[in-house]
């Protein structure tokens, strides 16, 4: 049978600390919340009569219940209140002598029975139970923000703990309603370890220009379907937080030069610029603490005739490619009003992309996304060629072949014969340098990536990529065009994976160093994302839904360009794709799929 706590102490009234009183109390448990002065208490009694009061106005919590919860927590200055109660959470800044010194005063006052947990999200729980005489009866209990709303709890044990204590602590998550999952003592656990390389490697992005704060994060959202950009979250978790995180995990964590913080990160937290709590980091807040950006000397103009200043005309655009990636991109055009011109290999393949966007187009009709009269007016923008020749008149042309360099060059070789001058010739490659496909061409201040996501027709997202050849002009009207298919444009340099893929693949890839080190399990990694960050799905879900052959392949390309060590595809990700085992196209990739 599990222990029962009738009884928990909380150390530390900040925001973490006083969302754990509130998941405790809201559970029917007893807390005794602590804090190091009067002023301290104070501000931990507003944050929690703030957060509840909130939960009554959105009516998710009853007031009863509210006065309820309130009943069962007592407020206290001085760790010596706490020596009667079965647990302890310690929740104060991340610093490993402070908690130290905590652990070493709860081990005297606390009754010798009295579980030590602490709340740290990156230091080292070993490290911090040395401090008491009974490191046996310490573990990590690792809430996320906010605590009250956030399923996921990390149960962190370490070599010494006893197995009776993490029993008894994964039966309080269940408890408390958590998705416990329980790991051993490593910087940054599952999620931070995860989560903080790619934070950095945005930083980083950002750092060297290669894309402003606003299309870094608008690319995360719209291409990944995260909550939040990641530029936009280190604002929301702290930059002083988030160096202190990345700091322990590259000292803790074989000091892995991607967790190693971005030279910015330091400069804007002696600064003082350390995100809403500041009011000013990333973004520039309207007061500190608030959730509410304002405009800054670094918010890009919103007016359609800025986006549009220097942008070309374009009338009629010309679409070459047969696969997925073509007709969906055919489809999105004529839906917008352009004229579009498909051209395919033969007049099979014709027919096939004909059949299949008109299939895409019925769909919306019967889902009533789409009137009768605007499919048949899309239909009849589109004409439909086997021959180059047809594109002698467009204002753009959009490449969607195969993804080999040699077809690419060769198709951009011809289009730079048979087009007028002042056409825009966009390829929508994922992986490929755009700049090799444009000096191809005589033309290259011409050439930009226009990297659409699948399926094209549902995607909010492109990608405009320019590269050193490519002229002011050209990029305006990409992004212009973007804006008039209704979808939403980000820059960014010609770099292998632009910015979605460069910072989606490495995360998937450090996912799955993880589970080949024998950390966590598939299951428990898919969990600890989607509950503790918020993902739409777990990096083994997302995987398996992309491709192993696929992921392998752009993770090659991305070590190949940067020669990061980080960055070298994980040994298992290779042997799956090398058994065949490729995700749901093969049935088998990380999970077995062959039931579903």
């Amino acid at each position: 049978m599990a222990r029962e706590f009738s009884t928990v102490g909380v150390v530390g009234l900040g925001t973490m600390g006083a969302g754990i009183v509130e998941v405790f109390a809201r559970n029917g448990i007893d807390v005794l919340a602590v804090e190091i002065s009067e002023s301290a208490l104070e501000r931990g009694r507003a944050t929690l009569t703030g957060s509840t009061d909130r939960a009554v106005a959105k009516g998710k919590l009853a007031e009863a219940d509210r006065d309820a919860l309130h009943e069962r927590v007592r407020f206290a200055v001085g760790l010596d209140a706490l020596h009667s109660v079965d647990l302890v959470i310690e929740a104060v800044p991340e610093h490993l002598d402070l908690k130290q010194r905590i652990f070493a005063e709860l081990d005297r006052v606390c009754r010798p029975d009295t579980i030590l947990a602490t709340n740290t999200s990156s230091l080292s729980v070993t490290e911090i139970s040395v401090a008491t005489t009974r490191p046996n009866q310490v573990i990590g209990i690792h809430f996320f923000n906010p605590a009250p709303v956030m399923k996921l709890v990390e149960v962190v044990r370490t070599v010494v703990t006893a197995p009776e204590v993490v029993a008894d602590v994964e039966a309080l998550c269940a408890r408390l309603g958590k998705v416990d999952v329980t790991i051993n003592d490593r910087a940054g656990f599952i999620a931070n370890a995860l989560l903080f390389g790619y934070l950095n490697h945005a930083v980083g992005m950002f750092e060297s220009h290669y894309a402003t704060r606003e299309d870094i994060d608008a690319a995360m959202k719209l291409g990944c379907g995260l909550p939040m950009g990641p530029l936009a979250l280190m604002d929301l978790i702290g930059l002083d937080t988030a160096y202190e995180i990345l700091d322990t995990m590259y000292r803790r964590g074989g000091r892995d030069r991607r967790h190693a913080p971005v030279p910015l990160l330091k400069q804007m937290v002696t600064a003082g610029l350390l995100g809403r709590k500041s009011g000013r980091g990333f973004y520039t807040y309207q007061r500190p603490g608030s959730p509410v950006v304002v405009p800054d000397e670094a918010t890009p103009p919103a007016t359609d005739a800025a986006l549009a200043d220097g942008a070309r005309a374009i009338t009629k655009v010309g679409v070459v490619g047969s696969g997925t990636m073509a007709t969906g991109i055919i489809e999105v055009f004529a839906k917008a009003g352009y004229e579009v011109i498909s051209v395919t290999r033969g007049a099979e393949k014709s027919a096939t992309v004909c059949e299949a966007v008109k299939t895409s187009l019925n769909k919306g009709v019967v889902r009533g996304k789409l009137a009768e009269t605007d499919r048949d007016a899309a239909l009849g923008r589109i004409s439909w060629s086997a021959t180059l020749d047809h594109l002698a008149d467009v204002d753009l042309v959009v490449e969607a072949v195969v993804e080999e360099l040699s077809v690419k060059k060769a198709l951009f070789a011809s289009l730079d014969e048979i087009c007028k001058p002042g056409v825009v010739l966009a390829t929508t490659t994922s992986s490929l340098p755009v700049i090799d496909v444009a000096m191809a061409t005589q033309r290259p201040a011409d050439v930009v990536g226009l990297h659409f996501f699948n399926p094209a027709p549902v995607m909010p997202l492109v990608e405009v990529v320019q590269t050193i050849r490519t002229s002011p002009e050209a990029t305006a009207t990409a992004r212009a065009v973007c804006a008039a298919l209704g979808k939403t444009g980000v820059v960014c340099g010609d770099r292998s994976g632009f910015i979605v893929n460069a910072l989606l693949f490495p995360y998937l890839n450090d996912a799955v160093k993880m589970l080949e080190a024998s950390y966590s399990t598939t299951d428990d990694i898919d969990h600890a994302m989607k509950l503790g960050c918020g993902y739409p799905m777990g990096p083994f879900e997302l995987l398996d839904v992309v491709g192993l052959d696929v992921s392998l392949a752009i993770q090659r390309e991305l070590y190949l360009e940067l020669r990061e060590p980080g960055f070298a595809p994980a040994p298992l990700l290779e042997h799956l794709v090398t058994a065949g085992y490729l995700g749901r196209k093969t049935r088998r990739g990380f999970r077995d799929h062959s039931h579903r």
